[in-house]
């Protein structure tokens, strides 16, 4: 049975648990869980983490731990009783796992690294606490590492900021708002700016010395050195080293390591130096010779010197290796520091190449406690302390310290009877009062123990040696008195022994006989002769002979004029011993009284740091003086006092101040001095007023703490002494003091005046002396001698800095203990407010007004009911009444103000904001129901109610902004949050009474709303972006308030009424906002808002027109920021349906939240897109989408706008510069040629339309020439061009036409990749809406197949599932939950099939109208219908073409586009083997164009294809056409087909025809290592002709030649026309030498007649059958120069073929070349006669120039045909040509060649052509075939007498269509022609123009332009019509060619007596951006 458990409450999971029983509940170690229920072994509970899944688990693998339960019961919740840190580290560690991992996955390597360190730390940390041995200190200790690792890692993680006290974090409930703020900014502070440390200190470790020449050992002597005053700042570290240059004491630390104490900060300088000396023991010169002297002498070696600062910037650990340096001379030594300081390089030279000493140094900062704690290691080692010379900058109590310092400085000597000058060497002893020597008290420095003598350097020969040796002698204090100090020198002789002889002595004693130490300075001492064996034992016998010359009488010459001498500096550092006679005399008053004057006076001249030394005693002297003396001496001791009082308020000094108090409290004992000072305060407060020196004065209040508490403390002996006697007296004494006070304080001064500079004193020091009448007075009493004395100060205050301190007095008062107390506090709050009310009001002092209010406020707490105590509402009153006001203005008000300069002052303005924020929230906190009742009763009006309510209203949204607090302060947040949202409640009800209805105010409610909005959307309170455990924790501790706010808007909403019209459509946007907030309860009581909204709108203008706008407007903005989810749109949807079903305006209800929700679904797919890192398809389709339904559905043109620039800077960023053209052309079409003005919009500046709309065109031509779209470039530059001209801007006008030049010549010179197409279908729900279940056609990149391309759209769509069949997917697949991707390739069919089957286009050109403009594409897919044929499967080889019609052509904005229609056709076997057989013909042939201009590098692609065809035909490819179609039965059975099968005979003649072409063209470019393969080919050539039973080929195939396509449009331009007879043959002369088109394109040289020769030997031609080489552009024919172009899925029936649909086996797929290109429906006879006319020739003397229509600017004659690169070759002689001067079209250049002007056949309808008579030119009597392009037509005239074109081309004239030859003939055709119109006779009018009207007429060419934008007429200007869809003329040309403004303005129509074969012109196509 489950028990409730009542102790096992919370436990940590020891044991990972599986949870694999029934209700079992998975549990991972580590886990902490709460338990409800227990039962045999087992418990129930729950995660904390997870708390809403429930499950048992075993009761063996929790530990239990103590827990503290609230609200026991169904809501329970647990508090583990643990340490508050390690609770909080804990649960901090937990969030922490989680994010570890994430910046792994992140690939944040450094924070991952550092943040597992600083988690094992913390982990190692938690484990000594847990295990509870540590002792207090290192419990603190070991919290502050643990708090300060958190808070790190919190901030490195971006976390909250953890408020603590004393380690543990801190519930902001139990504190109040103003000191939570203060922790925080504490914190804050803490983690900006570390505190500077003021003391510091150097660590020296010396390890070595490195040199060459060592053997000797050494004394390394260390002390830092002041180079600015030239004196040393601290004493000598001494270090020995060994022979070896290393430590002698290796093992002893202390020896070798120091550190330097008591830097002050301004030691820390650059003319700071460390500075080593470096003195050897050993012999006297470095050289010597061993033998000669054994006697060691002290000598110097050398010197280094580093500057302090340099540590400063250098890394702590590193070690130096310090330059040491030799004196040149030794007299130098004593200043060779300085000399290397200043660098005088010739004094001092390195004593070494590679001499240097390897010392550690390193800076530590902090006092030496606090080192001792953090540097454990170091001073458990052991290391000696060196101290500064002197005290430090802060002289500690306590500190005991007795050192003398005695500097060797220098000495003079004589000779002595020597010829060369001594080697002097001093000795050092101490001697006590006895004469015995103190042993081990002569110390040459810190770390090595004192001696009993020391011995100086021996400097060589020299009388005046200067040592500049400082020792130390720490004698005792109580052996100073009688002792002194020798100095003994010696003569050390270098000979023989070396022996030291003594020659003299000199001695100083260490105190006088007055009990005064040896004075501070330099002394110069006597140095008195003796000899070695002279008694020096007996001290008294030269102890009382004088020691210096300073002390000698005047009348002992004797001495004073010794020429020897020694000098030494002391210096004393004692806590003890005083060198001041002054201080002795005032301290032994009892000795001699008379002397008592003096000493009082003198006591001000005393150094303070022998008075602090002597601080009690003097302190006793003084009060024993003025118990004696009152009378006499009180004025005196009262001045002595405050001089000792004031001299502690020094920094130096401050530290004595508690001993002071100490002094006070335990050792003072003057019980009757009260009096006395009462007496003299108050004699100097009477003063006050009329002194005029107020100096004095000044210094007496400054120490009137002190003095009070002498009074206080003097009283209270009395009382304690006398039982209380004289009370009454003290208290009348202590009243008339307070009166004397306040009247001085009364008095009205200027602020120069010193009386008010006296108040200000007293104001500074008087709040301390609260505390000290407290001891004797009542609580009441002492607050109402400060409230009369604060209150006494005058009102209108004159001085600013009096009311500065005035502002100080105050703020001191609130945090003093009589504040605090609440008797006194309901005392003095009056005063206090008014103060502050004043100064708050003005403006002024406002961070004192900030930290006395934040005082005030941290005293008021609630009880824990939530109630406070009466005193503590009555506070709460008065301040609400007094300052809530002013507050709110002044938060207001500095808020508004513009930040100052400077990062100190936008710190203190950012304080004073939080800390007045936080005085405001604590303030609110506190207000109970009853304060704020009174609050809004105690306004008088209304009006003062609603400024009120506006300025709380505008406060609260100032507090909501991100800025307020800091990013971190999420704690401040809540609470902020917490508060408003009370205050807002109590304030709403004030809003419902007061302004509704008839005394409704908009801008309350307004600012309501507005305010309640922000606070719903702050990103503080959404807890969705929260971890799990902090969401958890402020649900559980404040709710949702977003939840609360939205319940209160509703309401709110609910109360307006009619009024809430005044608020549609300004509140759509905001309440909008709300509810994309992700919170469900939240959405469902903010969205029936808008319903709401909607009903009102309707009753008001009978639509919601406005709500809809608003409603799209805001969506758009509001789902880009991020805001709204799938969710959102299903529940806006559902609600708003649900609600208007009963409403009257159902039905346009409906269609409004149709569309926001349609809306919708596209603004999300677009954001989910827009969340992908690269632009990829995805993102450019829905924004394409979007951009449309803006458009179409919304008729929104701004937010289209946007889009459209959207989508160019996606496809700009994707390098798909021709859509983004397409893009940006959408806008460019939306503008005019106006100069209306266009305002700032995106990133355009304010301009005119026109300005714009040109800034646009060239923007987009720039990029269709990026894209290579250079046509379309063209009509822009066109339209740019008229521009330009109207405007008469000549030189625009000339950039715009080289730009369109330099198009064309890029068009004809660059190199274009096609592109292939590939069907996409998205199937299935998981797509986003603009793409589900949908099929789109996509243009693919550069060099991208299907593979490719699919691998795409896979990493695209990483979730899509590759459907590997062609079949339309069945609607399981539609409706599936998944993705399904469907890809195969499809063939463009281009629109313009006029012009890719016009003779003598460029490929170039030709290219671009296959690939551009396409609106349909194919898709084949063989089948076998009916018995499949196993001998020959041609037979049943059906084709399923699926034919794809989309949206738009491509390509245009998209790189794809919808589906908008699809037709399936199925195609016969028959007419399957047609297209097969023409597609291999249009390839070969194209092939074979390319090899002979020279296309092609090699000529691999036309070997391969030859072999391909001539290998499939011989293995039965064609005989399996033969077989299945030619059958009799075939024929009988199917006689619909005799056409076709007619048609298929034709084309394998055909393909035989051109197989034998091409091997001829073969052989001549065909290396000579494939001549073999060449052969074989030739070979299986005639197996073939013989398969097919061709022995000789038909009249109709050999009467025509091979059409072949041509790169350039020149030569079938400018050939002469061929000439053929009117029965159809050709009139050639026989003696002519054959012509052959296959040369080199590159090469401007024609075939030679050999090898012309050769060709026809090949073929078996002979020389009369030349024509068949002469091959014209077939109309049917397209460029094949990319065979990567095909679908692999067209599908062909060669026999050979290897390619095929998904379903076919493999032997049946066919190669991807043979499906290269979609057949055309080209007529028959497009390139052979009927094979019914015969093929007659024409005879010789008909051919010559008499009858060539010289007049057509379209014909000229091959002889004066310039070869140029790009065209064919013409077996000719060069001659020169007259040039065309004409300069005729020049104004119309279309792109494209323009369209026939009728349609069909053109072979049926040109069938009768006359000849021509006569040979063109004397040279050659030949003339070149020339077969009329059947797409051509003449126009109705021709001009005559023109001169011949012989290079048109090269004069950038674009020829009309030229002119068919039968209409140049001059003949008439005969009657049975099947032509579709007559052919008019020619005209002759030298240079004129017969024509129908003057303009030429254009006609509509039915190639689809790229796009159009000349759909609108300009206003300004007609644009005439872009070249592409121009009307051809319809008369010949003038002779002068008419102005260019003309001609584009002219009439477009054409003239009603037009020749009828000219269409009439169709529409204009639609914009691009509707195609």
């Amino acid at each position: 049975m489950w028990i409730p458990t009542d102790h096992e409450k919370y436990g940590v999971v020891l044991v990972s648990f599986r949870g694999t029983v029934q209700h079992g509940l998975p549990l991972e170690i580590g886990d902490t869980v709460q338990i409800l229920e227990k039962c045999e072994g087992w418990y129930r509970g729950y995660i904390l983490k997870n708390p809403n899944v429930k499950g048992i688990f075993p009761s063996s693998y929790i530990h239990l731990k103590n827990a503290h339960v609230k609200n026991k019961g169904q809501f329970e919740t647990v508090i583990p009783v643990e340490d508050s840190v390690i609770t909080e580290m804990t649960s901090t560690l937990r969030d922490w796992g989680a994010m570890w991992k994430q910046l792994y996955v992140k690939n944040e390597g450094d924070l991952f690294h550092r943040l597992w360190h600083v988690m094992n730390e913390i982990l190692d940390l938690r484990r000594q606490v847990l295990v509870g041995h540590l002792t207090h200190d290192r419990m603190r200790d070991v919290k502050q590492h643990i708090t300060a690792r958190l808070d790190w890692g919190n901030e490195q993680l971006g976390l909250d900021l953890v408020p603590r006290q004393e380690f543990s974090m801190v519930d902001p409930d139990e504190i109040s708002v103003t000191e939570l703020y203060k922790l925080m900014e504490h914190r804050h502070r803490k983690k900006d700016t570390p505190a500077v440390a003021s003391t510091h200190h150097l660590f020296v470790h010396v390890k070595s010395l490195v040199s060459a020449n060592l053997g000797e050992e050494l004394e390394v002597f260390i002390h830092i050195y002041d180079g600015r005053e030239n004196r040393p700042l601290s004493e000598r570290f001494f270090v020995k080293l060994n022979k070896s240059g290393l430590p002698k004491s290796p093992e002893k630390t202390e020896r070798q390591c120091t550190l330097f104490v008591d830097l002050g900060s301004s030691d820390l300088r650059k003319d700071v130096y460390i500075v080593v000396h470096v003195v050897r023991i050993g012999r006297m010169g470095a050289g010597e010779k061993k033998n000669l002297c054994s006697v060691p002498y002290r000598r110097p070696f050398g010197c280094a010197v580093v500057s302090i600062a340099d540590l400063l910037t250098a890394d702590s650990k590193d070690d130096h290796l310090l330059k040491v340096y030799a004196c040149n001379t030794e007299s130098e030594w004593h200043q060779i520091h300085e000399n290397i300081i200043k660098k005088a390089n010739s004094r001092y030279n390195l004593s070494g190449s590679n001499t240097g000493l390897a010392v550690a140094l390193q800076l530590l900062h902090g006092d030496i406690e606090q080192l001792r704690r953090e540097y454990m290691v170091l001073f458990t080692r052991g290391v000696s302390i060196t101290r500064k010379l002197g005290f430090s900058d802060v002289i500690m109590p306590g500190e005991m310290r007795n050192d003398l310092y005695i500097t060797l400085e220098k000495g003079e000597f004589e000779k002595g009877g020597k010829s060369v000058a001594r080697n002097v060497e001093i000795t050092v002893y101490v001697l006590d009062i006895d004469g015995q020597i103190l042993k081990t008290h002569v110390a040459a420095g810190s770390g090595e123990p004192g001696g009993d003598e020391y011995h100086s350097l021996v400097l060589y020969h020299n009388n005046s040696p200067r040592w500049a040796e400082q020792l130390k002698l720490p004698i005792p204090v109580d052996m100073f008195r009688g002792s002194h100090v020798r100095f003994e020198f010696r003569h050390c002789s270098t000979k023989d022994k070396g022996e030291k002889k003594l020659f003299g002595y000199s001695f100083v004693p260490l105190m006088q006989e007055d009990g005064r130490t040896l004075p501070d300075g330099t002394h110069e001492l006597i140095i008195y002769k003796c000899e070695e064996n002279a008694s020096l034992a007996e001290c008294s016998r030269y102890l009382k002979l004088p020691f210096s010359k300073g002390n000698l009488p005047s009348n002992n010459q004797t001495l004073k004029g010794a020429k020897e001498s020694f000098w030494i500096t002391s210096f004393l550092c004692s806590t003890k011993l005083t060198q001041n006679g002054d201080m002795l005399d005032l301290l032994k008053w009892r000795a001699h009284p008379e002397r008592i004057n003096d000493s009082l006076s003198k006591l001000k001249e005393i150094d303070g740091s022998e008075i602090v030394k002597f601080l009690q005693d003097t302190l006793d002297t003084l009060f024993g003086i003025l118990d004696e003396s009152s009378q006499r001496y009180g004025l005196k001791v009262f001045d002595s006092l405050v001089h000792i009082i004031n001299l502690l308020q020094d920094s130096k000094f401050q530290h004595f101040k508690p001993v002071m108090d100490t002094y006070i409290e335990s050792h003072f004992a003057g019980a009757l001095s009260y009096r006395d000072l009462i007496k003299v305060l108050k004699w100097y407060v009477d003063r006050i007023v009329d002194a005029e020196i107020q100096d004095h004065i000044q210094q007496v209040l400054k120490a009137s703490e002190y003095i009070f508490k002498y009074i206080i403390q003097s009283r209270r002996l009395f009382s304690l002494a006398t039982g209380g006697q004289n009370e009454e007296e003290f208290r009348v004494c202590i009243h008339e003091l307070f009166m004397s006070i306040r009247f001085f304080l009364s008095q009205d001064n200027k602020s120069t005046s010193p009386v008010a500079q006296t108040q200000a004193v007293f104001l500074r020091t008087f709040p301390a002396v609260y505390g000290e009448l407290l001891k004797i007075f009542a609580v009441r009493e002492v607050a109402g001698f400060v409230r009369e004395t604060l209150g006494s100060l005058p009102t209108a205050v004159h001085a600013d800095c009096l009311e500065a301190v005035k502002l100080q007095c105050i703020a001191k008062t609130v945090e003093s203990q009589l504040y605090i107390n609440p008797e006194s506090r309901c005392i003095l709050l009056p005063v206090v407010l008014r103060v502050l009310q004043a100064h708050m009001q003005e403006q002024r002092d406002l961070v004192m007004c900030a930290r006395i209010f934040t005082s005030m406020l941290s005293l008021i707490k609630k009880q824990e009911n939530g109630t406070a105590e009466p005193v503590v509402s009555e506070e709460v009153e008065l301040i609400v009444e007094s300052l809530l006001g002013v507050l709110l203005r002044t938060i207001l008000e500095i808020s508004n103000r513009p930040q100052q300069s400077g990062p100190a002052m936008r710190l203190q303005f950012q304080d004073v904001t939080g800390e007045f924020v936080a005085c405001l929230l604590a303030l609110l906190r506190q207000m109970s129901d009853r304060h704020y009742q009174q609050l809004l009763q105690a306004f008088s009006g209304k009006d003062n109610l609603r400024d009120f309510l506006l300025q709380i209203f505008t406060v609260f949204r100032i507090l909501i902004r991100p800025e307020m607090f800091s990013k971190d302060w999420t704690v401040m947040r809540l609470v902020t949050n917490n508060v408003i949202i009370t205050t807002v409640l109590y304030l709403s009800d004030a809003l419902r009474k007061n302004f509704l209805n008839d005394k409704f105010d908009y801008k309350v409610w307004d600012s309501y709303f507005y305010l309640s909005v922000i606070f719903i959307n702050q990103p503080c309170l959404q807890l969705e972006s929260f971890s799990p455990s902090k969401r958890k924790k402020i649900l559980e501790k404040y709710g949702d308030m977003r939840v609360m706010m939205g319940c209160e808007i509703f309401s709110m909403w609910q109360n307006l009424g009619e009024h809430k019209l005044n608020f549609i459509p300004a509140m759509i946007g905001p309440f909008l906002e709300v509810t994309l907030v992700p919170q469900p309860d939240l959405r469902n009581v903010m969205i029936p808002i808008f319903h709401d909204m909607m009903d009102w709108e309707q009753r008001r203008s009978g639509n919601f027109k406005q709500v809809e706008a608003k409603l799209i407007d805001k969506l758009d903005s509001l789902m880009s920021e991020g805001k709204g989810d799938e969710t959102y749109r299903e529940l806006f949807n559902s609600i708003l349906l649900k609600k208007i079903e009963r409403e009257t305006w159902r039905e346009s209800g409906i269609s409004l939240i149709a569309t926001v929700t349609r809306l919708m679904e596209r603004l999300l797919d677009y954001r989910d897109c827009m969340k992908l890192g690269e632009v990829d398809g995805k993102k450019i389709g829905c924004t394409v989408s979007l951009l449309n339904f803006y458009k179409t559905e919304l008729n929104k043109e701004e937010m289209y706008i946007r889009y459209i620039h959207k989508l160019y800077d996606l496809h700009f960023k994707a390098q798909n510069y021709t859509e983004a053209s397409y893009t940006l052309l959408l806008y460019d079409e939306l503008l005019e040629w106006s100069d209306r003005p266009l305002r700032e919009f995106l990133n355009y500046p304010m301009q005119s339309e026109w300005q714009r709309k040109e800034y646009l065109h060239l923007t987009i031509v720039q990029n269709f020439d990026r894209g290579k779209c250079w046509e379309n470039g063209i009509i822009l530059c066109r339209e740019l061009a008229d521009q330009y001209e109207s405007y008469y801007d000549y030189r625009n006008l000339s950039k715009m036409r080289m730009m369109e030049a330099s198009l064309y010549d890029k068009i004809m010179d660059q190199q274009r990749l096609e592109p292939e197409f590939f069907r996409v279908g998205f199937y299935g729900k998981k797509f986003p809406f603009f793409l589900r279940n949908k099929e789109f056609v996509c243009r693919g990149h550069d060099y991208e197949r299907l593979e490719a391309f699919q691998q795409r759209m896979l990493n695209e769509f990483p979730h899509a599932i590759a459907m590997q069949h062609v079949n339309q997917p069945d609607q399981t697949i539609y409706q599936a939950d998944a993705q399904y991707l469907q890809i195969y390739a499809v063939t463009p069919i281009p629109e313009s099939q006029d012009v890719l089957q016009r003779d003598g286009v460029p490929d170039n050109i030709k290219s671009f109208y296959k690939f551009n403009h396409i609106l349909r594409f194919r898709y084949d897919r063989p089948f076998h219908k009916g018995t499949k044929d196993k001998e020959n499967e041609f037979k049943s080889l059906w084709v399923e073409r699926t034919t794809l019609t989309l949206v738009q052509s491509l390509p245009g904005i998209s790189r794809w586009f919808e589906v908008d229609k699809r037709e399936l056709v199925e195609v016969s076997p028959l007419e399957n083997a047609i297209e097969v057989i023409e597609n291999k013909n249009l390839q070969l042939r194209t092939l074979i164009t390319q090899c002979q201009s020279r296309q092609m590098q090699n000529i691999n692609p036309l070997t391969m294809c030859l072999n391909g065809v001539i290998d499939a035909a011989v293995n039965g490819g064609l005989a399996r056409y033969q077989e299945a179609f030619f059958a009799k039965d075939y024929i009988l059975n199917h006689p619909e087909d005799g056409e076709k099968i007619g048609r298929l005979r034709e084309l394998m003649f055909e393909q035989a025809h051109i197989l034998e072409y091409g091997l001829a063209v073969h052989e001549k470019f065909v290396p000579q290592d494939m001549r073999p393969l060449h052969k074989k080919l030739v070979d299986q050539f005639h197996l073939m002709k013989s398969s097919l039973g061709i022995q000789e080929f038909p009249a109709y195939v050999r009467a025509s030649p091979v059409h072949f396509t041509n790169g350039s449009p020149r030569t079938c331009r400018n050939s002469v026309p061929n000439i053929i007879s009117p029965d159809g043959g050709r009139g050639v002369a026989r003696r002519s030498l054959p012509s052959y088109p296959a040369v080199n394109r590159y090469s401007s040289s024609s075939l030679s007649s050999q090898a012309s020769n050769e060709v026809s030997n090949i073929t078996g031609q002979s020389e009369s059958s030349d024509e068949v080489f002469n091959m014209q552009p077939s109309p049917s024919t397209s460029s094949l120069s990319s065979n990567h172009s095909a679908s692999p899925n067209v599908t062909s029936s060669a026999p050979s073929s290897a390619r095929g649909s998904p379903q076919m086996a493999e032997k049946h797929k066919h190669s991807r070349e043979n499906a290269c290109l979609s057949p055309r429906d080209r007529p028959v006879s497009a390139i052979f006669p009927n094979p019914m006319d015969p093929a007659q020739r024409a005879p010789p003397h008909q051919i010559g120039d008499a009858t060539l229509p010289r007049s057509d600017p379209n014909l000229s004659a091959p002889d004066k045909v310039r070869h140029t690169p790009s065209s064919w070759s013409l077996d000719s002689v060069k001659e020169g040509a007259p040039s065309f001067s004409d300069s005729f079209g020049k104004t119309l250049c279309p792109p494209v060649p323009p369209r026939p002007l009728y349609s069909g056949s053109s072979a049926k309808n040109m069938r009768s052509q006359s000849p021509v008579s006569a040979s063109r030119s004397p040279q050659k009597t030949m003339v070149p075939p020339f077969t009329p392009s059947p797409t051509e037509c003449q126009s109705t005239s021709l001009v005559s007498n023109s001169p011949v074109l012989s290079g048109s081309y090269s004069s950038g004239i674009s020829s009309l269509s030229r002119c068919s030859v039968s209409e140049a003939s001059g003949t008439e055709l005969p009657a049975g022609d099947h032509s579709s119109f007559p052919l008019p006779q020619p005209t002759t009018l030298p240079n004129s123009v017969s024509s129908s009207s003057d303009e030429p007429i254009r006609r509509e060419n039915k190639t689809p332009p790229p796009y159009s934008v000349y759909e609108r007429n300009n206003p300004r200007r007609p644009v005439p019509l872009p070249h592409s869809l121009s009307i051809p003329p319809q008369a010949d040309p003038p002779a002068l060619p008419p102005k260019p403004h003309q001609l584009r303005t002219g009439s477009m129509k054409l003239d009603g007596t037009s020749d009828p074969r000219v269409p009439r012109p169709r529409p204009l196509p639609r914009k691009v951006s509707q195609l």
